[in-house]
C-alpha cells in the first residue's frame, strides 16, 4: 500500500527533475550563454520552492508523530537552509 505523502513527495521530486531536464534541453537548443543564464536563474527559483513544498508535505505526513519541540527544530533548520541560500 502506497503512502499518499510519500507518493506526493516523490511526485514533486520527479516534477523538479523533469523541470531540470527541460531546462538543460532548452539551454542546448538556444546555445547562447545569455539565455542559458536566464534559464538557470529560473531554476534558482524553482529549486527552493520544490524543497519547501516537499518538506511541507513530509511534515504534514509526520505531524501526528512529532512533538511541537521537534517540529520547531525542523522548521528552524529549513529556515536556516533558506537563509543561507537567499542571503546575499
Amino acid at each position: 500500500m502506497l503512502d499518499k505523502f510519500v507518493v506526493s513527495m516523490a511526485g514533486l521530486r520527479v516534477l523538479s527533475g523533469s523541470i531540470e531536464l527541460i531546462a538543460a534541453v532548452l539551454m542546448l537548443r538556444f546555445m547562447q550563454v545569455e539565455k542559458a543564464l536566464l534559464i538557470n536563474s529560473g531554476l534558482a527559483l524553482v529549486g527552493p520552492l520544490i524543497l519547501l513544498a516537499t518538506t511541507t508535505v513530509g511534515l504534514v505526513g509526520m505531524a501526528d508523530k512529532l512533538s511541537f519541540g521537534k517540529l520547531f527544530w525542523i522548521l528552524l533548520g529549513v529556515s536556516c537552509i533558506f537563509f543561507g541560500i537567499l542571503k546575499k
